[in-house]
């Protein structure tokens, strides 16, 4: 039997036929009688073609471009992509326990990850990985992805590196034996001030809920009253997680989400009485890069009128996705119903144009005014709803609005900034910094509280960074410059305090001078103010 009657045999016709099976789907005699076709189309190609032909790829490119036509979330996933897909959501890797950047073509360590193999051997940060299993890796331009390829592995087995340390003469050998890192959803945790504790989230992971938790706990043994919640640039990740979440929040017996498709009945998600945290006030941060749980969240709390919502208009994600293995080790993404917010909001936003109008949908909020106006945002009466308290008007239809707007920095000037980051000209100068000055830097800021205080950035410091730009092409005036010079102290003092510290240290310092977080502190700072978001219209 040739190679592609034997795919069709046992995998293509596997794949479609069984898949349909087990989901009842009603359709199946013609969606038998479609996979026939195509495996037909198949025969065809190979008996009578021009040329050889890979038939998996044929196979595979099918499958996306079926996926792509039903929704923008439902996807196709090669055997390759599975494990580096699920390292992120299942909240750890094996690895050695290093944060890198390649920076100059050169692979530098960032930070050790606490109690990791690298740090338990003694590595670094500062330090320049040169070999990796006795292979130069200096200067042949590697990729992130293999940078993680050759440290990655299985937990238990050695990786043998040699690294140049500034002030040791020679290259310092290091065998690391690889284990179990985790992956942490919480960048940082900690008291603004005696009463309000801020939290801020990257993702929604299998350990989120438990970090959540943690945290929250230590939060309120330091007598927090108020929490901000921040969920700006949060995708989401698995909604269990977001549940949880909410839970903490909620009073037993609230619809939190629900679920429903067409051959997907209703499915609710109710609170428990477990929740530790139902009495304190609540802000949630978002923004256009909030998507999925981070909206199951913000959508729950702005329904029961439990918190407010702080920000912009959410991405508007409101498809469920059900992972469906296929027979090579592959598997499809495929959205199976949509979620709704306790008051029966769908916060999908339309999909219906394609995916390439549906990826600009955010480039099309700015250039309509509404990331820079509240008041250029219109829905019609049909999307509108009201909370299931205090009887507010909300909105479905695309995303969770915020009850206090932020608008989007529209500074022309501060170009000068985002050049100075896109071009990679500040992160280095920082690295350099640190390795002329870690020593006097810990010698006179042992704790972070006076380095908070006390430390600038020098006016000195600021000519090195302005010279570099300028190396990259980057041209300054003094309108740009000054326009964003308060900014850019703030930046390079912040990841300073990150690599003297913890990300945490990083959010203290940005925090201090950030709109959102301000604004919530205003808001939490004032019971009318806060009380008055929550008043029915």
């Amino acid at each position: 039997m040739s190679s592609l009657k034997k795919f069709l045999r046992n995998g293509f016709t596997l794949l479609f036929l069984s898949v349909f099976a087990i989901c009842g789907t009603l359709n199946a005699q013609s969606v038998k009688q479609q996979a026939i076709k195509y495996q037909n189309l198949l025969a065809l190609v190979d008996a009578f073609y021009v040329d050889t032909v890979n038939v998996e790829k044929l196979t595979e490119d099918a499958i996306v471009k079926i996926l792509a036509e039903l929704d923008p979330h439902s996807i196709y996933i090669s055997k390759d992509e599975i494990k580096e897909m699920n390292e992120a959501l299942q909240g750890s890797f094996s690895g050695i326990g290093i944060q890198f950047n390649l920076l100059r073509d050169t692979l530098m360590v960032v930070a050790t990850i606490p109690g990791g193999p690298s740090e338990k051997v003694g590595l670094r940060a500062g330090d320049r990985i040169i070999e990796i299993d006795n292979e130069n890796v200096a200067a042949i331009g590697m990729k992130n992805t293999d940078v993680h390829k050759r440290l990655r592995g299985d937990k238990g087995t050695i990786v043998n590196l040699k690294v140049k340390r500034k002030k040791e003469k020679g290259l310092l050998e290091f065998v690391i034996t690889r284990d179990k890192i985790p992956i942490h959803s919480l960048d940082a945790a900690y008291m603004i001030n005696k009463q309000i504790g801020y939290m801020k989230l990257n993702r929604f992971a299998l350990t989120t809920s438990d970090e959540f938790l943690e945290a929250l706990t230590k939060l309120k043994a330091q007598k927090m009253k108020d929490l901000i919640l921040d969920l700006r640039g949060n995708g989401g990740g698995f909604m269990t997680a977001a549940i949880e979440m909410v839970d903490q929040f909620m009073d037993a017996e609230k619809l939190i989400v629900y679920t429903k498709g067409l051959s997907t009945p209703r499915r609710e998600n109710i609170s428990t009485a477990k929740g530790i945290f139902k009495e304190g006030r609540v802000v949630i941060l978002l923004d256009e890069g909030s998507a999925s749980a981070s909206e199951i969240v913000s959508g729950a709390v702005q329904d029961w009128d439990r918190g407010v919502i702080i920000g912009r208009r959410t991405f508007g994600k409101g498809l469920v996705q059900r992972q469906f293995p296929l027979s090579d080790g592959s598997m499809i993404r495929l959205t199976t119903a949509h979620y709704y917010t306790p008051t029966g909001r769908c916060i999908q936003k339309p999909y219906e144009n394609g995916l390439e109008d549906y990826h600009l949908d955010i480039l099309k909020r700015y250039k309509s005014g509404e990331m820079i106006n509240a008041n250029s945002i219109h829905f019609p009466d049909s999307l509108k709803y009201n909370t299931l308290v205090k009887k507010r008007t909300v909105y479905g239809g695309g995303g969770i609005m915020p009850d206090i707007f932020i608008p989007i920095d529209t500074t022309a000037n501060y170009k000068y900034f985002n050049l100075l980051v896109r071009k990679n000209v500040i992160y280095p100068y920082v690295v350099n910094y640190m390795d002329k000055n870690l020593e006097s830097l810990r010698k006179k800021y042992p704790k972070f509280e006076p380095f908070a205080k006390n430390f600038e950035v020098s006016d000195e410091m600021m000519a090195e960074i302005v010279a570099l730009g300028e190396k990259e092409g980057i041209e300054k005036t003094e309108e740009d410059y000054n326009a964003v010079l308060d900014d850019i102290k703030l930046h390079v003092k912040a990841l300073l305090a990150r690599d003297l510290w913890e990300s945490t240290e990083y959010y203290k310092i940005v925090n201090s001078k950030n709109e959102f977080v301000q604004k919530a502190i205003e808001v939490l700072k004032n019971p009318k103010l806060y009380d008055t978001e929550l008043i029915s219209e």
